[in-house]
């Protein structure tokens, strides 16, 4: 119960989040994150402008649909890394791969790294491996 009513509020916040954005409304800065987050992925927005379904929908692995508040989180996730360089080498590694592929793109190349960390990481029920996580990057990079 108390994972559905988080999911619920983070939820509402992303849709609350992009509705003050549209309509030009003061955001503080996490909200100016989050804003920027769904500026970069025109395919959510439609679901955002929509809070009842956003609330409601399932985006399960045998749907293969990907779920749009994980991805986004994901990338917020990256963006505070790469700004406090934490892991420690991840915005030399950022940089690397957005001189290639572009800062959007760039951040979709490190996610499947930082999902495989975090599955880890609840697997076994321990803080993230960022030696692991790094070496994953790094591959990604070509370093």
């Amino acid at each position: 119960m108390f994972a559905q009513q988080r999911r619920e509020q983070l939820r509402e916040m992303y849709c609350q989040v992009w509705k003050r954005a549209r309509a030009g409304e003061p955001l503080s800065p996490l909200e100016r994150q989050i804003a920027q987050v769904i500026q970069d992925h025109p395919e959510y927005q439609a679901l955002l402008a929509a809070p009842e379904a956003a609330l409601l929908a399932e985006f399960t692995p045998e749907q293969g649909a990907v779920n749009p508040f994980l991805h986004m989180g994901m990338h917020l996730a990256i963006r505070d890394q790469v700004a406090t360089d934490r892991p420690v080498g991840i915005r030399a590694i950022f940089e690397r791969l957005q001189s290639r592929l572009g800062p959007l793109e760039a951040e979709h190349a490190m996610m499947d790294c930082l999902g495989q960390a975090l599955w880890e990481a609840q697997r076994s029920g321990c803080a993230p491996d960022e030696a692991a996580y790094l070496d994953c990057l790094r591959k990604v990079a070509g370093v």
